[in-house]
């Protein structure tokens, strides 16, 4: 058999989908944003994030959807590593949390036409429409678990 026709009929790799989320936190609260018009969740509270675009460190993705969605700027070293989500829901993924402990200019929504508001909420008494698997992470990251799994049958 040519090396063509073997790696022809090889299956593909399985891939997941992998994002990066932002925890801003000031004193005991933590910034959440109101989901609205994306067809996902709209109306449930969530955290600054965004899909891992490829070819970037995953902390420089984390920096760019804080400045997309939040208008700040963030170094990249700064972010702290928060914890790591696997989970499964319509499809398998990869999800990075990064606490910013420090960031220029003043959190605003960027994204209205994604985002109904900003809020800072407190940690232990978060909205009871925060996005499940978002609460499973911010209380693990709390804990300090670095590894979590949120698994929803489909």
């Amino acid at each position: 058999m040519s090396l063509r026709a073997e790696t022809a009929s090889k299956p593909e790799r399985f891939k997941l989908v992998v994002a990066v989320y932002v925890i801003f936190r000031r004193g005991s609260e933590l910034l959440l944003l109101r989901r609205a018009n994306t067809g996902y969740e709209d109306g449930n509270y969530g955290l600054v994030s965004g899909h891992h675009d490829g070819s970037e460190p995953l902390r420089a993705a984390a920096a760019r959807e804080a400045r997309e969605e939040a208008g700040v700027e963030i170094d990249p070293a700064s972010l702290t590593f928060a914890t790591v989500l696997h989970r499964s829901q319509d499809e398998e993924r990869l999800d990075f949390f990064f606490e910013a402990r420090s960031w220029q200019g003043e959190l605003l929504n960027a994204e209205p036409e994604k985002c109904a508001e900003l809020a800072w909420f407190p940690i232990d008494d978060l909205p009871e429409n925060t996005i499940a698997y978002v609460r499973t992470a911010i209380v693990h990251w709390q804990s300090g678990t670095r590894y979590c799994e949120f698994w929803r049958e489909t």
